[in-house]
């Protein structure tokens, strides 16, 4: 039977789903923290999103999970489409910051598909290796389960997005998807302790604790 979903559910989606959107956004300033690069400023919440990735499959299985994914791919591309369109609409006379809004909101071919290819490779890699690793684990070790799957994630979403949206820039190095993949992966470690307070609650509270077992792990099954 599958698991029935509450609005406890629904508040972690719509977590997920604020940070990611909020990371591609502001994912066009370099930032300077005093490293050999620079970083996209998304460095700050775009690893939440992970977090509360690794919160929906371990709490709601894999299934759940994919269908939230898709969920904020789309809702992405909603944002992104009619952006869009609010770049091309006349501007009123008074307004005088259409370059600002077309540096901010002008997404390139490039960014959106740098964007859109790491989100989906890293999550499902995210997702399904957690809950994998669930199964292997009989449900220990809950910090094994959210670092490994985020170092694999991460790492796939990291190298996609980097190498495909900034290569060719004056500020790009090689060394830029190192740091940000550590920094990203370090923000999960760091953040044990409240993935572990918000599963144990959510667990506690929905009375579930869901294993994959029978689970078909296509990306694109989204009904099953």
């Amino acid at each position: 039977m599958e698991t029935r979903v509450s609005h406890r559910f629904i508040v972690i989606a719509a977590i997920f789903i604020a940070c990611l959107i909020t990371a591609n956004i502001i994912a066009v300033k370099p930032i300077d923290i005093g490293l050999p690069t620079a970083l996209p400023a998304a460095i700050i919440v775009f690893p939440i999103s992970y977090i509360f990735g690794d919160i929906l499959t371990e709490v709601y299985g894999y299934r759940w999970a994919r269908r939230v994914i898709w969920l904020g791919f789309f809702c992405n591309l909603i944002f992104v489409v009619f952006a869009f369109i609010g770049g091309i609409l006349p501007s009123h006379p008074s307004w005088e910051e259409q370059g600002a809004y077309e540096t901010i909101f002008g997404y390139t071919p490039r960014i959106l598909a740098a964007s859109f290819l790491g989100y989906l490779a890293g999550e499902f890699s995210n997702s399904f290796i957690l809950a994998k690793m669930k199964i292997r684990t009989k449900g220990r070790w809950l910090w094994t389960r959210t670092i490994g799957s985020t170092i694999v994630g991460q790492g796939l979403d990291t190298a996609l997005f980097i190498t495909i949206a900034y290569m060719g820039m004056a500020w790009f190095t090689p060394l830029i998807i190192l740091f940000h993949w550590l920094m990203k992966t370090g923000i999960e470690v760091v953040a044990t302790p409240f993935t572990y307070a918000v599963v144990n609650y959510l667990k506690k509270k929905e009375g579930i604790d869901t294993y994959d077992y029978d689970t078909r792990f296509n990306p694109f099954l989204v009904s099953h």
